[in-house]
């Protein structure tokens, strides 16, 4: 059985190729929180604490329901570490998230 997701990340805002915040759906139990900002930080201890985010969107009027894209990896290359959706990262890149 796959394990389920920890939060959604909706939005991105980035400043010189860094995110500055997401904005993101977190589970809390069997459902999930309405939609949160967090920091790179914040996201950075979450991920490297086993959370599981993916990239989506809510569907509208049917609460806990997500259209969900790709998973969130943190990347490690040359002494750096990158939020990404995929392996080959030089920067934080989250792929078809939109900008606020």
């Amino acid at each position: 059985m796959a394990k389920k997701i920890d939060g959604l990340i909706e939005a991105a805002r980035f400043k010189n190729g860094q995110i500055q915040f997401v904005r993101v759906y977190e589970r809390r139990g069997f459902t999930f929180s309405d939609w949160l900002l967090l920091d790179r930080k914040t996201l950075l201890e979450r991920l490297k604490k086993g959370k599981k985010f993916v990239t989506g969107s809510r569907q509208e009027f049917l609460a806990s329901t997500f259209n969900k894209q790709k998973p969130v990896i943190l990347v490690q290359q040359n002494g750096h570490e990158y939020i990404a959706t995929h392996e080959n990262a030089k920067q934080d890149e989250l792929e078809n998230v939109p900008f606020f």
